[in-house]
């Protein structure tokens, strides 16, 4: 018997992968990171109802790759076929010439996407999550004992100074109402009452949709506090907000790969100022981290720009290779042209969430994100109620992420891609989605709960699916313990 054709056997194999009768891991409710316990929302999963009759959802076709519904989280994003078609890139050596050109270009394409033509700045890549950008600052521009001020817009501003005291570093968040950024006086007003080594802003924060102003920010910090490093973390804004790091005179912006670059994720992208870079040369403790110290990263990323091989920890070649591909594809046209487009989808996703009569965490125009849209849903909606059905009609959404009020909104991401490439229709399709899906659900409602739902029903549905989660993946959780829902 003749062996089987290339494209027989890769079928065969991609059944392995099929949707059919398979839980999704990356579901609705999952939450991005976790933090320390009482920070952690319930992992969440879509309720499956057991029948002789299996329904999947409509399998759009992007493209060329495999149906699937379209993923408008707040990251991962969809990715472009050339983006992904990089990540089959033959394996070669980290240090061949070859890659090493790879891996230079990219760090300088980088310089471009940030805005900064400042020789003195640094970029980086390092294998990890976007997450490993807090300890990179951490562990490298503060030192044990250091004072941080730490601006509150959400969920992750709350993490970030878990991080930092994870390093013994003393972190003071300054927190606005949910939906809200802190004020540029309140902001004032605790840099002249302390001695801060950095402040750190979160440009969009994911769970909230907040987007926090930089340009005044940073004039503020240099005026009232010029010793003050300003830190960006723009995990879910590079690539979909205007950055200009040298005009602006930001000192470090963390990022990932897998939001509005449109990268796989894993890959943590750091890009440091001069006096970012000085201010670490100048440290009295060595750094606090191994992995993430710059002591160890700074001449390997030089290197690397310059063409020359060199070595501490083996990097990620495949996804070297994708970020190369979609930052040629960003820079290749002006980047006031990708935030226009980004600023206009934000603006046409906003007007139908008003006209659905819903609302959104931030509701002040100048403090949405062009990148995601946080929205309430109707009084006594929940988001497993929405998602599963939005899933089913061939979209993903997010669930809330903000522990206080996470079962009373759900997240649309709308950046890369999804919306450069207006051709996909992922934008249109989605939003006619959660149109058709609210009014299915109401009437859902009305037909079995005519009265309303009863006292305790949606933190009873929430736990409920909780359960399920974790009889799927076998963990041993006390649901009791997950704290408020």
């Amino acid at each position: 018997m003749a062996p089987a054709a290339p494209k027989e056997r890769l079928s065969l194999i991609s059944r392995h992968f099929s949707t059919d009768n398979h839980v999704p891991l990356n579901t609705p409710f999952s939450i991005e990171r976790n933090s320390s316990r009482s920070d952690d929302l319930p992992a969440q999963q879509q309720s499956r109802t057991h029948s002789t009759q299996t329904t999947q959802p409509p399998q759009t076709k992007m493209s060329n790759q495999a149906p699937h519904p379209a993923l408008l989280i707040p990251g991962p994003i969809e990715f472009d076929d050339a983006v992904l078609q990089s990540m089959s890139h033959y394996s070669e050596s980290h240090v061949s010439a070859p890659f090493v050109n790879t891996f230079g270009e990219t760090l300088t394409m980088l310089r471009k996407l940030f805005q900064t033509s400042d020789s003195a700045s640094q970029p980086f890549i390092i294998s990890g999550s976007g997450t490993l950008g807090w300890d990179q600052v951490a562990a490298n521009l503060a030192e044990p004992g250091d004072d941080v001020l730490v601006l509150h817009t959400g969920y992750f501003a709350d993490s970030f100074a878990d991080c930092f005291e994870t390093y013994r570093v003393k972190a003071t968040q300054l927190k606005a109402p949910i939906g809200d950024r802190p004020q540029l006086a309140e902001i004032e007003k605790a840099l002249k009452e302390k001695d801060y080594k950095l402040i750190t802003v979160t440009h969009t924060d994911t769970s909230t949709g907040v987007l926090s102003e930089l340009k005044d920010l940073s004039e503020l910090v240099h005026r009232v506090s010029p010793d003050t490093l300003l830190i960006v973390d723009g995990v879910c804004s590079v690539g979909c907000e205007e950055i200009r790091f040298d005009d602006w005179k930001i000192d470090c912006v963390i990022t990932a790969s897998q939001k509005a670059i449109g990268c796989p994720a894993g890959l943590s992208i750091v890009m440091a100022s001069g006096r970012a870079i000085e201010r670490f040369q100048a440290r009295k403790t060595p750094p606090t981290s191994y992995f993430g110290s710059w002591k160890n990263w700074l001449p390997i990323m030089k290197n690397y720009e310059a063409k020359k091989p060199s070595y501490f920890a083996t990097p990620a070649p495949q996804l070297i290779h994708a970020l190369h591909t979609s930052l040629t594809q960003i820079l290749s046209k002006p980047l006031e042209e990708r935030f226009r487009i980004h600023r206009e989808a934000s603006q046409k996703v906003k007007k139908a969430v008003t006209d659905l009569g819903l609302k959104q965490l931030a509701s002040k125009p100048e403090n949405q994100a062009n990148g995601m849209t946080a929205i309430y849903l109707p009084e006594g909606l929940s988001p497993p109620e929405i998602l599963p059905t939005l899933l089913k009609k061939g979209v993903v959404f997010a669930g809330g992420l903000h522990k206080e009020i996470a079962g009373k909104y759900i997240r649309f991401g709308h950046m890369g891609v999804s919306v450069t490439d207006p051709a996909r229709g992922d934008i249109d399709r989605a939003l006619e989605y959660l149109k058709e899906g609210l009014a299915e659900v109401k009437k859902h409602r009305n037909e079995f709960m005519p009265d309303g739902p009863s006292p305790g029903f949606e933190q009873l549905m929430l736990k409920g699916l909780v359960t399920v989660f974790v009889l799927i993946i076998g963990d041993e959780i006390n649901v009791d313990d997950q704290g408020p829902l």
